[in-house]
């Protein structure tokens, strides 16, 4: 196989330097990694030993549902010590089926203190964007 190499008033790119793209792609990946020879075939040898935690489902979300406490009469929701203010900002994010397992909360601790706890699927970034849902939709409810 030949190298093609661009003249100096071309821009250079990696994909210049190949004649086509097997051999690119077996230039940059592992040899159990290398596309199979049909170009239709969007699968790679390998795949089925490999997990994929991108390729998950999204997750269906919704608020857990609070349980009535008889003594203070009102709806509450299990914290575990980690919010110690009623606030309307509060909240406990469950997936649709696995209502047990909360997923992202998020409650009022004291003035302007808040605490976020999150866990898989959720990364951070996508917990404090949720979080920050909950000051533009309820900033007049206290």
């Amino acid at each position: 196989m030949s190298t093609v190499y661009p003249q100096a008033d071309q821009p250079t790119s990696t994909i210049s330097k190949f004649q086509d793209r097997t051999a690119l792609l077996s230039a940059q990946l592992p040899p159990n990694k290398i596309p199979k020879t049909d170009e239709s075939s969007a699968s790679f040898e390998g795949d089925s030993q490999v997990q994929k935690p991108w390729r998950r489902s999204p997750a269906l979300m919704k608020n857990k549902t609070p349980r009535w406490h008889e003594q203070l009469q009102c709806w509450c929701l299990n914290f575990h010590g980690r919010v110690t203010v009623a606030s309307v900002k509060n909240f406990q994010l469950v997936e649709v089926g696995e209502e047990e397992t909360v997923l992202l909360q998020f409650g009022k601790c004291g003035d302007n203190v808040f605490a976020m706890d999150y866990r898989y699927p959720l990364s951070a970034f996508q917990a404090f964007t949720i979080c920050l849902t909950s000051f533009g939709m309820k900033i007049a409810c206290e």
